[in-house]
């Protein structure tokens, strides 16, 4: 594990080792993930593509520097997935020395790879029960997600991979419930995607219907859709197996 600073700000990295001469998978997490809650899946889809991957957590998440005043005067606006797509990713991908990686990401994360996806070139983009629109069961789930957090249980779970858990819960939690964020629409992002891009979502997902795939649409580049059955919001978790062979499948049709 390293440390590496991007504008300022201290985010914690693992590299995971692969062979050269294809372009590394970079892992997005979730609202509430982090390099930990990847737990070693990372390194079972490196192993199984042949790629080499970066995972590091973005600020808040983690080890990475927390965010002074989460619910203050660092409360995050409702374009903070922009601006990690468009001013921190750019930045810790140059840091790396990386171009055109692959970009995986899961919930936020998938939506912070269509983002970047969007302005720069990828060799692929694979997003994993990704957000492009605010839908009312997003917003419930993530209002009951407030509940659970103030009564025991979730919050001691979620501090074991966590510096500061209550900045990694609210930071997400207050910017989706922000009457303001029901503006949040990438949809019309998503159509300039040029990048070869795999959308997989569960049927039983709690946070988004399949919509949330269907309305993202390039227009310009190659699209896949994997719509799994009895599974939730985290496909990677609920069907490992299946997941990591259809990633494997679509990036190996890759160049």
């Amino acid at each position: 594990m390293e440390r590496i600073e991007i504008n300022g700000v201290g985010l914690e990295v693992l590299r995971i080792a692969g062979p050269r001469g294809r372009q590394p998978i970079v892992f997005l997490h979730e609202g509430l993930g982090s390099v930990a809650m990847w737990r070693d899946w990372p390194a079972q889809v490196c192993a199984a593509s042949g790629r080499a991957g970066i995972v590091y957590s973005r600020r808040g998440y983690g080890q990475s520097d927390p965010v002074p005043d989460v619910r203050g005067t660092g409360r995050l606006e409702p374009d903070y997935m922009h601006r990690e797509a468009w001013e921190v990713l750019p930045a810790l991908l140059q840091a790396l020395e990386l171009q055109a990686p692959v970009l995986l990401g899961h919930s936020d994360g998938g939506s912070i790879a269509l983002l970047h996806a969007s302005r720069h070139p990828l060799s692929a983009c694979v997003v994993m029960a990704p957000h492009v629109m605010v839908e009312d069961i997003s917003v419930q789930s993530i209002a009951q997600a407030r509940e659970a957090y103030l009564q025991p249980g979730l919050r001691e779970r979620l501090a074991r991979f966590h510096a500061d858990v209550d900045v990694a819960f609210w930071q997400w939690n207050d910017a989706w419930l922000d009457p303001r964020f029901r503006a949040f629409d990438i949809r019309e992002d998503c159509r300039r995607i040029e990048a070869p891009v795999l959308a997989i979502q569960g049927v039983a997902d709690a946070y988004g219907t399949l919509r949330q795939i269907d309305e993202i649409a390039p227009t310009r580049g190659p699209f896949e859709q994997a719509v799994l059955e009895d599974c939730g919001h985290s496909p990677h978790r609920d069907q490992p197996a299946a997941v990591t062979s259809r990633i494997v499948d679509f990036l190996a049709a890759r160049p």
